[in-house]
Formats: structure tokens, C-alpha cells, sequence
């Protein structure tokens, strides 16, 4: 199965072209039929922020809401794992929990994969250089919040290595949910 997570506030859904876009990346590569239309399929409470998840297969759909209550991520662990591959928004995240679970007094993780910087287990990254913002240029996982960054301007696409952590300015993840929030202790190596 596969995921979509978005992000509903007061009956509307948050970047929904983002999403869709994804998804249809998503249903065209496995060659899936038939097309999944959110903005028709997904109907959000009128009242509150909630995390919709769209769970889709070629047998159907799920949707599920759950209010949505931020996670604080203060500091990164840098973890390698250079076998590791989620080029889709699948459901199962076997591969990644088990990197979280080696944060130890971290929130999360920071995925190296050979040599480069990738994700966390839950957002793309991004490093600020004292004058732009700086994304991997080949994450785990294209977000659509680095997807939508990227297309005003805010975020550059570049290949991230660890020596470029010492040269960081600030450090941000983001996700469709958290929006973009720089981290405050940085990353840990």
C-alpha cells in the first residue's frame, strides 16, 4: 500500500496539488488504475488540524483523520545507511523505524546513504549556507513540501555531504504537516 499524509485545517486541505501530483507519480510508475481524485475523494472536519491519512492500493482507498499534534524535533542523529531505499510513500516503514529507533537522546535521525545527506525518518532537510537554503538534491523521499520550496525559490536542490553539516549556518526540516522548522540543537554525529 501506499500513503499520502496531509494536512487539514478548518475543512480544507493544505498544498492539495502537491499531493495529487504524487500520487499520480505514484499510480502511473506501478501502473495502477484507477485514478485516486483527493480534493473529491478527502473531505476534512470543518473545524480543528488534523492528519489525513490516504492510504491507496490498486484493490482501493482508506482515509483515515487524527488531530494533529506537532512533534518537537530539537536535535538530529546522523545515521548511515547506505541500503536503505523509499523512493514512494509507502505504507509500511519498517526500513525507517528501525533507523529512528538508533536516535537514541535525539528526536530523530538524519539518513546519510552514501556519503550524502538524504531525510529524517519523517521530513526532508535542509541547510542554510548564510545565504540560501540548501535541500538534497536526491532525498529518500521527494516531499511535496520540498517539492512546492523548491518551485518558489526558497529551497536550492544540491548534493549535501557531511562536510557540509560544519559549514551549516541553521538547519530545517519539513514535512506537509510541521511546515518548515529549523532545528534548534542542529544535528549530532
Amino acid at each position: 500500500m501506499f500513503l499520502e499524509t496531509l494536512r487539514c485545517e478548518n475543512g480544507t486541505i493544505a498544498h492539495l496539488s502537491y499531493h495529487q501530483n504524487r500520487l499520480d507519480a505514484t499510480l502511473k510508475h506501478w501502473g495502477i488504475r484507477p485514478r485516486y481524485d483527493l480534493g473529491h475523494l478527502i473531505l476534512p472536519p470543518k473545524e480543528g488540524v488534523f492528519r489525513c491519512r490516504f492510504l491507496y492500493s490498486s484493490a482501493g482507498f482508506t482515509i483515515e483523520f487524527h488531530p494533529y499534534v506537532p512533534k518537537s524535533i530539537n536535535a538530529l542523529k546522523l545515521i548511515h545507511a547506505d541500503s536503505i531505499d523509499y523512493p514512494f510513500k509507502f505504507a509500511d516503514r519498517t526500513a525507517l523505524n528501525t533507523l529512528y529507533d538508533q536516535r537514541e537522546e535525539c528526536d530523530d535521525v538524519l539518513i546519510v546513504k552514501n556519503g550524502y545527506l538524504t531525510d529524517t525518518t519523517i521530513s526532508n532537510i535542509a541547510l542554510y549556507d548564510g545565504t540560501r537554503w540548501l535541500t538534497p538534491e536526491k532525498p529518500l523521499l521527494e516531499g511535496t513540501t520540498r517539492a512546492r520550496l523548491i518551485h518558489a525559490g526558497i529551497l536550492l536542490p544540491a548534493p549535501l555531504c557531511l562536510e557540509d553539516i560544519a559549514h551549516a549556518k541553521k538547519v530545517a526540516v519539513f514535512n506537509a504537516l510541521m511546515g518548515f522548522v529549523e532545528v534548534e540543537h542542529g544535528i549530532i554525529i
